[in-house]
């Protein structure tokens, strides 16, 4: 039977041209070790962010600054063509592609700086083709080395809502279509160079995924063609089992379970964002996180179930810029619905609450948000306990600023007694206070608050009191 393999490939993976050689030279030796390879590829890393301050400058108003976006977008991609191509009808016919895109680019710009805003519909247009242009040069440069490959938009294969820069796949028209699209390449050993992060309405309208959009559509492809593995190529080794910037011996985890990798993307490691890789989840596929710049390296392998004795523990994180909230009063005892009112005042002024902790006695609430959002969630939560406040049944709302989450995550910790005494005593060996503390009721995490004096010192301390 055929074994299927999707590769996928971020920004800093195709971001250079010794990435982009890197790339090519992974792709061609895959093709020969599996009967079907696709590949998703990402924008250049930067071009989307180019792309997107393009449409909002335009949006502005400022005519000057749009031109000089769209300009330096065309000496990127220019000069990654002389870098990467001899002179000759390939080289000129990406050559006509990328002035054809930065046409449509500045005309779209014009339209935008003419109507002063950018809909979402036209930011995921603008946005997405970064992808477009990377994926005729990957699939290129794959000619030139003498494999058949043709670029594939997305939008041939990828069904959507029509929810603009955050859509949500059809997937049984997507199944379809990526099947009708793909499979018949695979017959005749032609690699499908897939764009990433963008896909289609049913009437063909333009959409993108969102957040981890290229991960999202190696995701769904490999779902769609029951592909026996997916392979997502980046930067580092694999998962940490911290940030290597706070905890330099920090080492590549072999293997994680989907559960343990949700808890570490929401607890701010920087791995894949849940949502992306749900479709192979629910059909098992196992997910590889590996290295272009150091590819003998096995990397990490993200399974449905994880072997969870020989390290119970996973990863250590941190996330920064936090405050704390705290409702309190004694009035507060016993009272019906005041957690559904306070979290309904931090929902109007739709604030991401990270973790919640209760006292006991009911006499306190307290929530950890973004610190960005913090004046307008107490004005919100004051106003909605006005009546309570003006009858001191809650004395106060009130934050706590320059705060951190620091998060132990692992499967295993759950069977271990023992991890919650280790974490606080590499603490306190430490002389670092936590402020509060919070449990996930899957078990699979463990969370602390810190000053963020002490954030990173935290990390490290936990690190050492658990994998040394």
């Amino acid at each position: 039977m055929d074994k299927t393999l999707v590769m996928k490939f971020g920004g800093t993976s195709v971001g250079s041209e010794d990435a982009i050689n890197r790339a090519a030279a992974i792709i061609l030796q895959g093709a020969e070790e599996w009967d079907n390879l696709t590949v998703v590829v990402s924008a250049m890393s930067g071009v989307t962010d180019l792309l997107i301050w393009c449409a909002k400058t335009a949006a502005q108003g400022d005519t000057k600054k749009y031109q000089t976006f769209i300009e330096e977008l065309r000496c990127r991609h220019v000069d990654m063509l002389d870098l990467l191509f001899a002179n000759g009808e390939r080289k000129r016919e990406l050559q006509l592609f990328v002035e054809q895109q930065l046409a449509n680019l500045a005309a779209l710009s014009s339209s935008i700086n003419i109507l002063g805003e950018v809909t979402p519909r036209a930011m995921d247009v603008i946005s997405s083709m970064g992808e477009r242009i990377n994926a005729r040069i990957i699939a290129s440069l794959l000619q030139e080395r003498g494999h058949e490959a043709q670029a594939v938009d997305a939008t041939e294969c990828i069904v959507t809502d029509s929810r603009f820069q955050s859509a949500v796949p059809l997937m049984d028209k997507t199944r379809e279509k990526v099947r009708s699209r793909l499979m018949p390449l695979f017959g005749e050993k032609i690699i499908p160079v897939v764009t990433g992060f963008m896909a289609a309405t049913e009437d063909g309208i333009t959409t993108t995924l969102g957040r981890g959009g290229s991960d999202y559509t190696a995701a769904i492809i490999g779902s769609c063609l029951d592909a026996d593995e997916v392979w997502t190529w980046t930067d580092v080794d694999g998962v940490m089992t911290a940030d290597p910037r706070l905890v330099p011996e920090a080492k590549v985890i072999p293997v994680l379970s989907y559960a343990e990798v949700s808890e570490l993307a929401y607890f701010g490691a920087k791995v894949l964002h849940p949502r992306t890789i749900r479709p192979i989840v629910e059909r098992t596929i196992p997910l590889w996180v590996k290295n272009t710049f150091n590819p003998s390296i096995q990397g990490t392998c993200i399974v449905r179930d994880a072997d969870t004795q020989q390290q119970p523990v996973k990863a250590v994180t941190l996330i920064r810029d936090l405050s704390m909230v705290t409702v309190e009063g004694r009035g507060m005892m016993g009272v019906p619905g005041i957690a559904a009112r306070t979290f309904g005042a931090v929902a109007r002024q739709r604030a991401s609450v990270l973790m919640i902790s209760q006292a006991s006695s009911e006499q306190s609430i307290s929530f950890i948000i973004p610190a960005a959002t913090c004046p307008e969630v107490i004005q919100s939560v004051e106003s909605e306990m006005e009546l309570e406040l003006e009858r001191r049944d809650i004395d106060r709302v009130w934050a706590m600023n320059d705060i951190v989450i620091v998060t132990v995550v692992g499967a295993g910790m759950r069977h271990i007694p023992g991890i919650a005494a280790r974490v606080f005593q590499a603490l306190a060996n430490d002389g670092i206070n936590v402020v509060a503390i919070a449990q996930g009721s899957s078990d699979f995490s463990l969370s602390l608050v810190v000053s963020s004096s002490d954030g990173a010192a935290a990390v490290s301390s936990i690190h050492s009191g658990l994998f040394d």
